[in-house]
């Protein structure tokens, strides 16, 4: 089942009633209400909105991605439940014991399916996508000649112009994708959580200041369907975030993804990669399940 994605811009209550989000106003009787069993992310944008410590403590249990933003409207914080998986501590503990060589390995296999995407974006937009086959075909162990670097600054280029740089403070469209790849860190950080791993324990990325790392591993080869998304609306003109350009992106969550030959929607698809990962620390499978676009 496809979980819906809530969106909150403007002024509103929201509470908790007999398991159901209750979305209500001050200046009117009028209530709506959604299965809290139906939600996978909620994105709370505006700073005037009231929500009560029942209806976030529901959310939590059901890992919802409860997405908090702060006054610029960009996404800043994710509420993390500390109890979301039944097999968690022996999920856990094989995460913590994965050696370097398989950490190498699982790193390998992301970097290349990452590369392989970014090559069929730039196809999908009549751009040269082969430019970037001889850095998919040679990933080492580890990408430890920094593949994944080379390819990106070629990549940029080819898909927004010679004159782009991709920058978190850099110019449009880089405010596009930075929201993009923030909604996409939150979902994949949810699926982690629901497959009993922890997001802070990286394959690669690794900071003191980096609270999900391993959230920033995994979604590395779905930032090219954010890429898509951002460029279709930067084609259109479209150079800023507002309600329209946010909303367009948040379709980021129910776009179609292919893993195993097998169309799923993309927050379904990152359940399956992550619980892949969990067999892969296990030792019972030496691929994780990546995504690719055709």
């Amino acid at each position: 089942m496809i979980k819906q994605t809530l969106f909150f811009s403007t002024p509103v209550c929201l509470s908790l009633k007999n398991s159901q989000l209750v979305i209500s106003w001050k200046d009117t009787d009028e209530k709506v209400t959604r299965p809290i069993e139906d939600i996978g992310c909620v994105v709370l944008e505006s700073q005037m909105i009231n929500i009560t410590l029942p209806l976030l403590n529901e959310l939590v249990k059901n890992n919802v991605a409860v997405i908090l933003c702060d006054n610029k409207m960009m996404p800043t914080a994710m509420l993390q439940s500390l109890d979301s998986n039944t097999t968690q501590s022996e999920n856990i503990k094989s995460q913590i014991a994965v050696s370097e060589p398989m950490k190498k390995q699982a790193w390998k296999q992301i970097i290349e399916a990452k590369i392989k995407n970014q090559s069929a974006v730039l196809d999908m937009f009549c751009k040269n996508g082969s430019i970037l086959k001889p850095f998919y075909a040679n990933v080492k162990s580890g990408d430890t000649d920094n593949r994944e670097g080379i390819a990106a600054k070629i990549y940029w280029t080819q898909l927004f112009g010679k004159d782009f740089k991709r920058d978190r403070c850099g110019d449009s469209p880089n405010e596009l994708l930075n929201y993009g790849y923030s909604i996409l860190r939150a979902a994949t950080a949810r699926a982690l959580l629901g497959s009993g791993l922890l997001p802070n324990l990286g394959i690669f990325h690794k900071s003191r200041y980096n609270a999900f790392p391993l959230a920033d591993d995994v979604m590395e080869p779905y930032r090219p369907y954010v890429d898509s998304i951002v460029f279709n609306l930067y084609a259109d003109g479209i150079t800023e975030l507002n309600k329209d350009s946010k909303m367009e992106i948040m379709r980021l969550l129910s776009c179609d993804v292919n893993i195993g030959k097998v169309m799923r929607p993309l927050q379904i698809a990152l359940t399956f990669t992550t619980a892949s990962l969990v067999k892969y620390y296990a030792g019972e499978i030496k691929k994780i399940s990546l995504p690719f676009i055709l």
